[in-house]
């Protein structure tokens, strides 16, 4: 199963490992350290300021949607479908 994450990208949902919210990263100097580390495989798919975080196995993902939408995505998925 894909979850539409933001523009026009869909990402397996067996592939996302974390969706974090945008105000984790300004509380935390952990994600602000992983982003950095990520920053060659971080893709902005927000025009303004991105509202989500999606960490997949191969690529980081700044979502201009909201992190609450995307775990209402997810949340009609089944076990059978990741």
């Amino acid at each position: 199963m894909y979850i539409h994450i933001g523009e026009d990208i869909l990402v397996k949902a067996k592939d996302i490992i974390t969706i974090l919210d945008k105000d984790s990263v300004n509380s935390s100097n952990m994600i602000e350290e992983f982003l950095k580390s990520r920053e060659k495989t971080t893709i902005n798919l927000a025009k303004k300021t991105f509202k989500s975080i999606v960490v997949t196995l191969d690529k980081v993902y700044l979502s201009p949607l909201a992190s609450v939408t995307l775990k209402k995505r997810s949340s009609h998925l089944t076990i059978k479908d990741l």
